[in-house]
Protein backbone atom coordinates (compact mmCIF):
# COMPACT_ATOMS: atom_id res chain seq x y z
CA UNK A 1 0.00 0.00 0.00
CA UNK A 2 1.11 3.54 -0.65
CA UNK A 3 1.45 6.04 2.18
CA UNK A 4 -1.73 7.77 1.00
CA UNK A 5 -3.65 4.49 0.98
CA UNK A 6 -2.46 3.66 4.49
CA UNK A 7 -3.53 7.10 5.64
CA UNK A 8 -6.96 6.72 4.06
CA UNK A 9 -7.38 3.30 5.68
CA UNK A 10 -6.41 4.62 9.10
CA UNK A 11 -8.87 7.50 8.70
CA UNK A 12 -11.61 5.03 7.73
CA UNK A 13 -10.90 3.00 10.89
CA UNK A 14 -11.23 5.99 13.22
CA UNK A 15 -15.06 5.69 13.56
CA UNK A 16 -14.63 1.94 14.18
CA UNK A 17 -12.06 2.69 16.91
CA UNK A 18 -14.43 5.20 18.48
CA UNK A 19 -17.25 2.66 18.36
CA UNK A 20 -15.09 0.05 20.11
CA UNK A 21 -14.13 2.56 22.79
CA UNK A 22 -17.78 3.30 23.48
CA UNK A 23 -18.65 -0.39 23.59
CA UNK A 24 -15.80 -1.38 25.88
CA UNK A 25 -16.44 1.50 28.25
CA UNK A 26 -19.87 0.21 29.15
CA UNK A 27 -22.28 0.52 26.24
CA UNK A 28 -21.73 -2.98 24.91
CA UNK A 29 -20.45 -6.43 25.71
CA UNK A 30 -18.06 -9.04 24.31
CA UNK A 31 -20.58 -10.08 21.67
CA UNK A 32 -20.82 -6.51 20.37
CA UNK A 33 -17.05 -6.20 20.15
CA UNK A 34 -16.81 -9.57 18.39
CA UNK A 35 -19.43 -8.50 15.88
CA UNK A 36 -17.49 -5.34 15.02
CA UNK A 37 -14.20 -7.21 14.59
CA UNK A 38 -15.78 -10.01 12.55
CA UNK A 39 -16.79 -7.55 9.86
CA UNK A 40 -13.19 -6.39 9.25
CA UNK A 41 -10.50 -7.78 7.00
CA UNK A 42 -7.04 -8.57 8.37
CA UNK A 43 -5.74 -5.40 6.79
CA UNK A 44 -8.47 -3.33 8.42
CA UNK A 45 -7.81 -4.97 11.82
CA UNK A 46 -4.13 -4.08 11.59
CA UNK A 47 -5.01 -0.48 10.77
CA UNK A 48 -7.53 -0.45 13.62
CA UNK A 49 -4.84 -1.53 16.09
CA UNK A 50 -2.64 1.35 14.98
CA UNK A 51 -5.49 3.85 15.33
CA UNK A 52 -6.41 2.54 18.81
CA UNK A 53 -2.78 2.82 19.89
CA UNK A 54 -2.71 6.37 18.57
CA UNK A 55 -5.65 7.29 20.80
CA UNK A 56 -3.65 6.46 23.94
CA UNK A 57 -1.44 9.10 25.55
CA UNK A 58 1.76 7.23 26.53
CA UNK A 59 2.57 9.87 29.16
CA UNK A 60 -0.57 9.37 31.25
CA UNK A 61 -0.52 7.02 34.22
CA UNK A 62 -1.46 3.37 33.79
CA UNK A 63 -4.09 3.76 36.48
CA UNK A 64 -5.78 6.54 34.54
CA UNK A 65 -5.53 4.70 31.23
CA UNK A 66 -6.44 1.18 32.30
CA UNK A 67 -7.82 1.33 35.84
CA UNK A 68 -11.40 0.98 34.65
CA UNK A 69 -10.59 -2.50 33.35
CA UNK A 70 -10.92 -3.97 36.87
CA UNK A 71 -13.83 -6.40 37.27
CA UNK A 72 -15.63 -7.69 40.31
CA UNK A 73 -16.43 -11.34 41.01
CA UNK A 74 -19.53 -11.10 38.81
CA UNK A 75 -17.57 -9.93 35.78
CA UNK A 76 -18.95 -6.40 35.87
CA UNK A 77 -16.74 -3.34 35.44
CA UNK A 78 -15.88 -1.62 38.72
CA UNK A 79 -14.98 1.93 39.68
CA UNK A 80 -11.58 2.88 38.19
CA UNK A 81 -8.51 2.32 40.32
CA UNK A 82 -6.04 5.21 40.29
CA UNK A 83 -3.36 3.56 42.43
CA UNK A 84 -1.05 2.74 39.51
CA UNK A 85 0.92 5.92 38.87
CA UNK A 86 3.41 4.61 36.31
CA UNK A 87 3.02 6.02 32.84
CA UNK A 88 1.92 3.89 29.92
CA UNK A 89 5.37 4.49 28.39
CA UNK A 90 7.04 2.98 31.48
CA UNK A 91 4.80 -0.08 31.21
CA UNK A 92 5.97 -0.77 27.64
CA UNK A 93 8.75 -3.40 27.49
CA UNK A 94 12.22 -2.02 26.90
CA UNK A 95 13.84 -2.84 23.60
CA UNK A 96 16.87 -5.04 24.02
CA UNK A 97 19.22 -2.50 22.51
CA UNK A 98 22.44 -1.30 24.05
CA UNK A 99 24.37 1.92 23.86
CA UNK A 100 26.09 3.25 20.79
CA UNK A 101 29.85 3.67 20.96
CA UNK A 102 31.26 6.70 22.77
CA UNK A 103 32.71 8.37 19.67
CA UNK A 104 31.70 12.02 19.41
CA UNK A 105 31.94 13.98 16.18
CA UNK A 106 32.42 17.62 17.29
CA UNK A 107 31.25 18.91 13.91
CA UNK A 108 27.96 17.02 14.22
CA UNK A 109 27.51 18.30 17.78
CA UNK A 110 28.22 21.89 16.68
CA UNK A 111 25.69 21.67 13.86
CA UNK A 112 23.13 20.11 16.22
CA UNK A 113 23.48 22.97 18.70
CA UNK A 114 23.24 25.52 15.87
CA UNK A 115 19.93 24.01 14.74
CA UNK A 116 21.13 22.42 11.51
CA UNK A 117 19.56 19.17 10.36
CA UNK A 118 22.06 16.50 11.31
CA UNK A 119 21.94 12.90 12.51
CA UNK A 120 23.68 12.26 15.85
CA UNK A 121 24.42 9.14 17.85
CA UNK A 122 23.66 8.71 21.55
CA UNK A 123 27.00 10.06 22.81
CA UNK A 124 26.82 13.01 20.42
CA UNK A 125 23.28 13.77 21.55
CA UNK A 126 24.34 13.83 25.20
CA UNK A 127 27.29 16.07 24.40
CA UNK A 128 24.99 18.43 22.47
CA UNK A 129 22.51 18.51 25.37
CA UNK A 130 25.37 19.36 27.74
CA UNK A 131 26.37 22.28 25.53
CA UNK A 132 22.76 23.43 25.37
CA UNK A 133 22.53 23.17 29.16
CA UNK A 134 25.67 25.31 29.50
CA UNK A 135 23.79 27.98 27.55
CA UNK A 136 20.92 27.83 30.02
CA UNK A 137 18.63 25.80 27.76
CA UNK A 138 16.21 23.16 29.01
CA UNK A 139 15.18 19.98 27.21
CA UNK A 140 12.04 21.79 26.08
CA UNK A 141 14.30 24.43 24.52
CA UNK A 142 16.18 21.63 22.72
CA UNK A 143 12.88 20.43 21.28
CA UNK A 144 12.14 23.92 19.99
CA UNK A 145 15.68 24.32 18.63
CA UNK A 146 15.40 21.08 16.68
CA UNK A 147 11.76 21.50 15.67
CA UNK A 148 10.84 18.30 17.52
CA UNK A 149 7.60 17.35 19.19
CA UNK A 150 7.29 18.10 22.90
CA UNK A 151 9.29 15.80 25.22
CA UNK A 152 11.26 14.23 22.36
CA UNK A 153 14.58 15.21 23.93
CA UNK A 154 13.34 14.30 27.42
CA UNK A 155 12.27 10.83 26.27
CA UNK A 156 15.62 10.28 24.53
CA UNK A 157 17.46 11.25 27.73
CA UNK A 158 15.27 8.93 29.82
CA UNK A 159 15.87 5.99 27.49
CA UNK A 160 19.62 6.56 27.62
CA UNK A 161 19.56 6.85 31.41
CA UNK A 162 17.90 3.43 31.64
CA UNK A 163 20.45 1.91 29.25
CA UNK A 164 23.30 3.33 31.31
CA UNK A 165 21.77 1.79 34.45
CA UNK A 166 21.42 -1.62 32.78
CA UNK A 167 25.03 -1.40 31.61
CA UNK A 168 26.23 -0.46 35.09
CA UNK A 169 27.56 2.88 33.92
CA UNK A 170 27.24 6.30 35.51
CA UNK A 171 24.96 8.59 33.56
CA UNK A 172 26.70 11.90 32.79
CA UNK A 173 25.60 15.14 34.39
CA UNK A 174 23.93 17.14 31.61
CA UNK A 175 24.06 20.40 33.52
CA UNK A 176 20.50 21.25 32.62
CA UNK A 177 18.90 24.16 34.47
CA UNK A 178 15.82 23.45 36.45
CA UNK A 179 12.70 24.93 34.94
CA UNK A 180 12.08 28.17 36.78
CA UNK A 181 8.63 28.97 38.05
CA UNK A 182 7.23 32.48 38.02
CA UNK A 183 4.71 34.07 40.32
CA UNK A 184 1.60 35.68 38.93
CA UNK A 185 3.09 39.08 39.76
CA UNK A 186 6.27 38.25 37.81
CA UNK A 187 4.31 37.03 34.79
CA UNK A 188 2.16 40.17 34.64
CA UNK A 189 5.22 42.39 35.05
CA UNK A 190 7.07 40.57 32.24
CA UNK A 191 4.11 40.92 29.90
CA UNK A 192 3.68 44.60 30.75
CA UNK A 193 7.37 45.32 30.13
CA UNK A 194 7.21 43.43 26.84
CA UNK A 195 4.12 45.43 25.85
CA UNK A 196 6.02 48.64 26.67
CA UNK A 197 8.80 47.66 24.27
CA UNK A 198 11.30 45.59 26.25
CA UNK A 199 12.90 42.89 24.10
CA UNK A 200 12.80 39.19 24.96
CA UNK A 201 16.59 39.25 25.30
CA UNK A 202 16.45 42.13 27.78
CA UNK A 203 13.76 40.45 29.86
CA UNK A 204 15.61 37.15 29.76
CA UNK A 205 18.72 38.82 31.17
CA UNK A 206 16.64 40.53 33.86
CA UNK A 207 15.12 37.25 35.05
CA UNK A 208 18.15 35.03 34.29
CA UNK A 209 16.34 32.82 31.79
CA UNK A 210 16.72 32.17 28.06
CA UNK A 211 14.81 34.25 25.54
CA UNK A 212 12.60 31.31 24.57
CA UNK A 213 11.20 31.20 28.12
CA UNK A 214 10.27 34.88 27.98
CA UNK A 215 8.69 34.42 24.55
CA UNK A 216 6.55 31.56 25.85
CA UNK A 217 5.34 33.76 28.71
CA UNK A 218 4.53 36.89 26.71
CA UNK A 219 2.70 34.93 24.01
CA UNK A 220 0.60 33.04 26.57
CA UNK A 221 2.03 29.60 25.89
CA UNK A 222 3.07 29.46 29.54
CA UNK A 223 0.94 30.74 32.41
CA UNK A 224 -2.12 31.21 30.24
CA UNK A 225 -4.18 31.49 33.43
CA UNK A 226 -2.41 34.70 34.49
CA UNK A 227 -3.21 38.22 33.35
CA UNK A 228 -1.24 40.87 31.55
CA UNK A 229 -1.11 41.87 27.87
CA UNK A 230 -0.52 38.91 25.57
CA UNK A 231 1.65 39.41 22.52
CA UNK A 232 -0.19 38.31 19.40
CA UNK A 233 1.90 36.10 17.16
CA UNK A 234 2.09 37.27 13.58
CA UNK A 235 -0.20 35.41 11.23
CA UNK A 236 1.07 33.80 8.07
CA UNK A 237 -0.86 36.41 6.10
CA UNK A 238 0.87 39.32 7.81
CA UNK A 239 4.25 37.66 7.47
CA UNK A 240 3.65 37.14 3.77
CA UNK A 241 2.49 40.71 3.32
CA UNK A 242 5.58 41.99 5.12
CA UNK A 243 7.90 39.89 2.99
CA UNK A 244 6.12 41.04 -0.16
CA UNK A 245 6.46 44.68 0.85
CA UNK A 246 10.14 44.43 1.74
CA UNK A 247 11.30 41.95 -0.88
CA UNK A 248 9.52 43.24 -3.95
CA UNK A 249 6.84 40.61 -4.52
CA UNK A 250 3.99 43.09 -4.72
CA UNK A 251 3.22 46.29 -6.62
CA UNK A 252 4.16 49.38 -4.67
CA UNK A 253 6.55 47.50 -2.41
CA UNK A 254 9.80 49.02 -1.18
CA UNK A 255 11.78 46.91 -3.61
CA UNK A 256 9.44 47.74 -6.45
CA UNK A 257 9.75 51.47 -5.78
CA UNK A 258 13.55 51.17 -5.70
CA UNK A 259 13.56 49.41 -9.06
CA UNK A 260 14.99 46.14 -7.72
CA UNK A 261 14.48 42.87 -9.51
CA UNK A 262 11.70 41.32 -7.45
CA UNK A 263 12.21 37.70 -8.44
CA UNK A 264 15.77 37.75 -7.07
CA UNK A 265 14.94 39.59 -3.83
CA UNK A 266 14.76 37.10 -0.95
CA UNK A 267 16.15 38.95 2.06
CA UNK A 268 17.16 42.57 2.34
CA UNK A 269 20.66 43.39 3.67
CA UNK A 270 19.10 44.47 6.95
CA UNK A 271 17.19 41.20 7.25
CA UNK A 272 20.33 39.21 6.51
CA UNK A 273 22.12 40.93 9.39
CA UNK A 274 19.20 40.19 11.68
CA UNK A 275 19.12 36.54 10.59
CA UNK A 276 22.85 36.18 11.22
CA UNK A 277 22.58 37.66 14.70
CA UNK A 278 19.54 35.57 15.62
CA UNK A 279 21.32 32.36 14.61
CA UNK A 280 24.27 33.44 16.77
CA UNK A 281 21.76 33.76 19.63
CA UNK A 282 20.68 30.16 19.04
CA UNK A 283 17.46 30.46 17.07
CA UNK A 284 16.66 27.57 14.75
CA UNK A 285 16.90 27.98 11.01
CA UNK A 286 13.52 26.30 10.49
CA UNK A 287 11.71 28.87 12.64
CA UNK A 288 13.47 31.71 10.85
CA UNK A 289 12.62 30.22 7.46
CA UNK A 290 8.92 30.13 8.40
CA UNK A 291 9.01 33.69 9.74
CA UNK A 292 10.74 35.12 6.67
CA UNK A 293 8.81 32.93 4.21
CA UNK A 294 11.95 31.58 2.55
CA UNK A 295 13.59 28.19 2.34
CA UNK A 296 15.76 26.74 5.09
CA UNK A 297 18.64 26.78 2.58
CA UNK A 298 18.31 30.55 2.20
CA UNK A 299 18.49 31.06 5.96
CA UNK A 300 21.53 28.80 6.21
CA UNK A 301 23.29 30.87 3.54
CA UNK A 302 23.21 33.87 5.87
CA UNK A 303 23.44 32.05 9.22
CA UNK A 304 26.51 32.43 11.37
Amino acid sequence: MTARERGDLAEAMLPVAANLAVLVHGEGGPEDVQEVLAGLTDQQRNALIVVLAGLVDPEQSVGKALGWLDHNEHGALTVPSWSEDRSVRELAPEAGEGLDDDFVDPVAVHRFVKGFRVEVQDAEFLEAVQQCGARGMTLADVDRLRGWRKKTAENWVNRLRKRYQRAGRVFPDLGLPRARSFSEEDVIRIRERSFDGASDMELGMSYDVVRETIRAIVTGKRYAEYGGPIRQTRSQESLKASREHMCGHAAGSTADQAGWQAKNALLTPQERDVVRQRTVDGEGVKDLAVEYQVSVKTIRNYAA
